[in-house]
């Protein structure tokens, strides 16, 4: 039971974790901002954290939307391209992580011929939508 204390005191502690060598730590991803440069907004209220897996199918194109809540994604398999509008198109490729734009109306598509899998973690708020239409 102290060994499994002793580890839930680390793992709260992520920094001393990483400096005691307990095990690897390979940071993806340290950023304030989203892919597009906007601030990260966390909202107000009760958190609620949702973590998904997001298959798009080859040919599949999403309609354009946003996200109300900060959107973390990692690139399990293949390419993802997003449209950002007047922001440009940017290509993601397995291993690549990112802060998906929230204000900033994007959709993707995958235009080749494998599934993309991505990992979706959202920081979200009781009664926050994850994603919403774009305005």
């Amino acid at each position: 039971m102290k060994k499994f204390i002793l580890l839930l005191a680390l793992l709260a502690t992520g920094a001393q974790a990483q400096e005691s060598n307990y095990y690897p730590v390979q940071e993806l991803l340290v950023t304030g901002k989203t892919i597009v440069g906007e601030a990260i907004q966390y909202p107000s209220g009760a958190p609620k954290i949702t973590v998904a897996v997001v298959t798009v199918a080859p040919g599949a194109v999403a309609a354009f939307h946003r996200h109300p809540v900060p959107l973390v994604a990692y690139i399990l398999e293949g390419e993802l391209t997003v449209d950002y509008g007047s922001e440009g198109v940017k290509t993601f490729r397995q291993g690549d992580a990112l802060v998906e734009a929230m204000h900033v109306p994007h959709r993707g598509m995958n235009q080749g011929s494998g599934v993309v899998r991505l990992l979706a973690v959202y920081v979200g708020a009781e009664g926050s939508a994850n994603v919403a239409p774009a305005k």
